[in-house]
């Protein structure tokens, strides 16, 4: 016995042909024209970038009858699919078409709808001479009988081969309620390449490019709840179709955690303002230079970067501040909030450095960009305290009860 044991093939079998073995399977079977004895073979094969098919072949050395269909070898799908494609050259006819027995095709272009017939493998141009030879049946019979109606036949066969031709694009529809249809996609990895940038779009004619609806790409990319070197969060964004308003809001996804941090960057270079800024609801803000502070609960949370936090604090400065507008206007404050909005101005486009900005949680759940990370950055301190009564008492943790609040009876 050989110590070696050979690798069992599989049941469906990738069409190749340089298959020696093609794993076709014979079978007698009755041919329903001459009732007598047929072979049908059956052939169990992989679609590419599909799924697995039966293609059936019955031929009858009597009477010289041939038929062929194609079953999906899976179930039906839970939805049904349509596939729609543009064919503009003769590369496009030779698309792989799959189309089962509930599977309509149709033109709009002529207006032609084939209904569900056998099932059969074969191309976009296959389709084609498969609706002219179904026309084309009875066209002797009808000529004699109804001369008007196998004229009009005939031309509408010349407008079909004439699509072969591919002088003018045209769309070729496939519509299967089982979802076992299937349109080859000569470009399976186009569209994910030229996400990525690997491959570059001149490459391929984006006009050519698969156009299938419900068609899904999948590629791998950073998740935008979780924040590296944080945690978890939420990020909420809501819009108003009758007024247009939009607003987003971001929320710690794991809760108060069990100490406030204060974090504070001294800015040395304009890229500092390009570091990722999460500032919760109760975080406050401070520019210790200018004597500046917000207070808890005056903005609401937001994941942003240090030059959008600026632009935020400057927006609610000029255009929500009750004493730079309406009647509660007083020109000696509009002027020293317009000079402090121009000093915030110039640290936001990098022309005043040196200054500190500084992030005070006493929920915990502010972030700041390390952009040495893993390792410390030099100009940034992160200091983790403990919260004070008052900061207890503002954030409600003073009236929580945690432990034995079911009262016994």
């Amino acid at each position: 016995m050989s110590s070696t044991s050979e690798q069992p093939k599989s049941l469906f079998r990738d069409i190749n042909a340089d298959d020696e073995d093609p794993e076709v399977t014979e079978i007698e079977s009755l041919c329903l024209r001459c009732h007598d004895q047929g072979t049908t073979r059956l052939f169990l094969t992989k679609i590419p970038f599909f799924r697995e098919v039966i293609v059936s072949s019955f031929s009858c050395d009597h009477c010289g009858h041939h038929d062929s269909e194609l079953q999906p070898a899976g179930r039906i799908q839970e939805k049904g699919v349509q596939y729609s494609v543009t064919i503009k050259n003769s590369k496009d006819l030779d698309r792989q078409f799959v189309q089962t027995n509930s599977a309509s095709v149709s033109i709009p272009e002529l207006e032609f709808e084939s209904p569900p017939n056998k099932g059969v493998l074969t191309t976009v141009e296959g389709i084609i001479d498969r609706a002219v030879d179904g026309l084309n049946q009875d066209q002797v019979l009808r000529r004699i009988q109804h001369p008007e109606v196998a004229e009009q036949i005939d031309n509408f066969i010349k407008k079909l081969q004439d699509l072969k031709s591919c002088s003018t694009p045209f769309h070729i529809i496939l519509d299967d309620p089982s979802g076992n249809s299937f349109i080859e996609n000569p470009y399976p990895f186009f569209i994910c390449n030229e996400s990525l940038g690997i491959q570059e779009s001149e490459e391929v004619d984006k006009e050519e490019k698969f156009n299938a609806k419900d068609e899904v790409v999948q590629f791998p990319s950073n998740c935008p709840g979780y924040i590296p070197h944080f945690k978890e969060v939420v990020l909420m964004a809501s819009t108003c179709d009758a007024c247009g308003l939009r607003d987003s809001e971001v929320k710690g996804g794991a809760g108060m955690e069990p100490k406030g941090r204060k974090i504070t960057l001294k800015i040395t270079d304009p890229s500092d303002l390009t570091r990722d800024v999460l500032k919760s609801d109760m975080c406050c803000v401070m520019i210790p230079e200018l004597d500046f502070s917000t207070e808890m609960s005056s903005m609401p949370g937001k994941f942003t970067t240090l030059e959008g936090l600026l632009d935020d604090i400057i927006s609610q400065l000029e255009k929500t501040n009750p004493f730079m507008i309406g009647d509660s206007t007083q020109d000696d404050k509009v002027s020293k909030i317009k000079q402090f909005c121009e000093k915030l101005k110039k640290i936001k486009l990098g022309e005043e450095l040196d200054v500190h900005i500084c992030l005070d949680d006493p929920t915990g759940n502010s972030y700041l960009q390390n952009v040495y990370a893993p390792d410390e950055d030099p100009n940034m301190t992160i200091e983790d305290y403990t919260r004070t009564k008052e900061q207890d008492d503002e954030l409600g943790i003073s009236d929580m009860k945690t432990e034995n609040y079911e009262s016994s009876e």
